[in-house]
């Protein structure tokens, strides 16, 4: 390959490095054509996955200022881009490797920060992001109505022993 070519493939893995949030390191020795589409297919929405050449996305990574992939970028690497839901995707990677052993997760980097495969493990068994806003909206609701009931207790309280001494007057009087 000629060297604008080369310079071209850099520029690109360069620009997905900056465009992502998110990059998870695969090797992909063993696949099928067919189940490399059928991975693109998967994370389609959240990531986009690119085989890629070792040499170039070094120099790519550090040109985009990612750091830490140096040591992993030996044997045939493909990367999946995630510009959605990090979580997600690394759901998608983690079940296409359980269905497919050939496919090994090296690791990867989250916002600039680099991850093991370990990591990438642990955010893979995370809740999604929705789930884990509705949950927070949940807690937050019930705190609310737990002070809602706090404020209106005496007041209530109140109105019950007043009501309470009318009565006992009333039974008085009678």
């Amino acid at each position: 390959m000629a060297r604008p070519d080369k310079a071209a493939a850099v520029a690109k893995i360069a620009d997905r490095f900056r465009e992502s949030n998110a990059a998870v390191l695969t090797e992909y020795r063993g696949l099928t054509v067919a189940q490399l589409k059928e991975l693109r297919t998967a994370l389609r929405g959240n990531a986009t996955y690119a085989v890629v050449k070792n040499t170039l996305t070094q120099v790519a990574a550090k040109e985009a200022g990612v750091e830490g992939l140096d040591e992993q970028l030996v044997g045939p690497s493909a990367i999946a881009f995630v510009t959605g839901d990090p979580v997600a995707a690394a759901k998608g990677l983690r079940d296409f490797a359980k269905a497919n052993p050939a496919l090994v997760i090296k690791g990867g980097v989250l916002d600039g920060r680099p991850m093991t495969a370990e990591e990438i493990t642990k955010l893979a068994d995370l809740e999604s992001r929705e789930v884990l806003l509705a949950k927070l909206a949940g807690a937050m609701k019930a705190s609310l109505y737990q002070a809602a009931y706090l404020f209106t207790a005496p007041t209530a309280q109140a109105a019950r022993t007043i009501d309470a001494l009318r009565q006992k007057k009333a039974d008085e009087a009678a």
